[in-house]
């Protein structure tokens, strides 16, 4: 055992506990106030629906807790476990060039670790999704988005990780770090705006919105906030959940309003005016650009320590390899990363959840708080969102400020 595996360890067992303390903590919080609706929301949510939203995020977290010991186990296993080791000894025996033999090693190790986790995705759908009402997936459905996911997977990882392992071994000893940030980059821009047109309908029925109210209070919106975008489209998101949703898509001129056909249902035309204007809030203050610069950077970095631990030896065998190659070492960096920079996560969260103030406090701008309040309140029911998360819990994973917090700071908003 060296240094590398020391703290590998102490960071995957402290990432462990932490995890299961506020997974723990949450699920006794929820279930302390199960039998009370919150007084802010007694007006729109029933009873039922609070037990509801409180039994269904127990139920995740319970799941949840077992993926954590789960995935642990995983990590051991391919790394210190062997596991790595005996995938790369199976194409080392093969007789492929070496960029493609490492390529084909990334791919199937990637493949397989998905075939792991397959099973949670499973309880998840058909156990927990199908005993609250929420899932509308088929078995066949299923098996279709698992197949395009994979061929989907293979099309685009092959190009990429065949162009960022050529670079790192061409360029081993130099700026390799530094062109495979520019590759990676210019592919994920590639992505954003590719995904809309012809991504998305792989797995997904896009229609534009019909005319009427809706579709007029939504065009005079974003003519009133100067937005620009390539339409305005319903998703069929029935077909495979109950849950309602609204997001943007795209990159520069072909950006799209995507709204899931389960949130029009649900609200009022006032009520995704709002909710749009709060999406448009995201856009005017540029958390969008942010985070892409951000993730740039971040990924920039990233890589630039990789450029040092791919010439460690002890980088290699502190994690359970006894061959070196910059295909190994990319896969071990991103296996261990998440542990070891697990920390990064709150950090993320908070800023997120400012991000989402701001945003709240453009669409009172433009349209008012009492819709989207009204909306949220939809939201928070229909989707069986708990209303009583722990504070910790909430801090430390979740994007959005909890519910009470942000239906405060909305009427705190109406009454300026």
């Amino acid at each position: 055992m060296n240094w590398i595996t020391s703290v590998f360890l102490f960071a995957l067992i402290l990432n462990l506990l932490i995890e299961l303390w506020l997974n723990v903590k949450n699920q006794f919080h929820i279930g302390l106030h199960r039998d009370k609706v919150p007084t802010d929301f007694a007006s729109i949510v029933k009873l039922d629906d609070h037990q509801k939203a409180a039994d269904y995020s127990r139920a995740k977290l319970q799941l949840g807790r077992l993926g954590l010991f789960y995935d642990a186990a995983i990590i051991l296993f391919m790394t210190l476990g062997g596991g790595f080791q005996d995938i790369y000894n199976l194409w080392a025996a093969s007789s492929l060039d070496p960029i493609w033999r490492d390529v084909a090693f990334l791919l199937s190790t990637l493949w397989f670790l998905s075939i792991l986790h397959l099973p949670f995705s499973i309880m998840s759908t058909f156990k927990i999704e199908q005993q609250f009402g929420f899932n509308k997936m088929t078995p066949a459905k299923f098996a279709s988005d698992l197949v395009k996911q994979w061929l989907l997977g293979l099309a685009l990882g092959l190009p990429i990780i065949w162009a960022v392992v050529s670079i790192m071994n061409a360029y081993i000893n130099d700026l390799w770090w530094l062109y495979t940030w520019v590759v990676w980059m210019g592919f994920q821009l590639i992505l954003m705006w590719a995904y809309p047109k012809w991504i998305a309908p792989l797995f997904n029925k896009f229609t534009p919105l019909e005319d009427g109210e809706m579709k007029q209070r939504i065009e005079a919106l974003l003519e009133r906030t100067g937005f620009e975008s390539n339409g305005v489209f319903v998703m069929d998101g029935s077909s495979r959940s109950g849950h309602g949703n609204a997001y943007f898509t795209g990159f520069g001129k072909n950006k799209r309003i995507v709204f899931f056909d389960t949130l029009l249902e649900k609200l009022s035309p006032e009520e995704v005016e709002a909710v749009l204007a709060h999406e448009l809030g995201h856009f005017k203050h540029g958390h969008i650009k942010k985070r892409l610069i951000e993730a740039s950077l971040m990924t920039l970095a990233a890589l630039a320590l990789l450029g040092w631990l791919v010439q460690q030896p002890l980088f290699y065998s502190g994690l359970g390899m006894s061959v070196e190659s910059p295909a190994i070492a990319l896969l071990l960096f991103m296996t261990v990363v998440p542990i070891l920079f697990f920390f990064l996560g709150p950090i993320t969260a908070i800023k997120s959840r400012k991000h989402e103030f701001e945003a709240d406090a453009f669409a009172a701008q433009h349209v008012g708080s009492q819709h989207l309040i009204s909306a949220l309140l939809k939201l928070y029911r229909d989707n069986a969102s708990t209303l009583t998360p722990d504070a910790s819990y909430s801090a430390y994973h979740d994007s959005h400020p909890p519910a009470k917090i942000r239906i405060d700071h909305l009427k705190a908003l109406q009454n300026q």
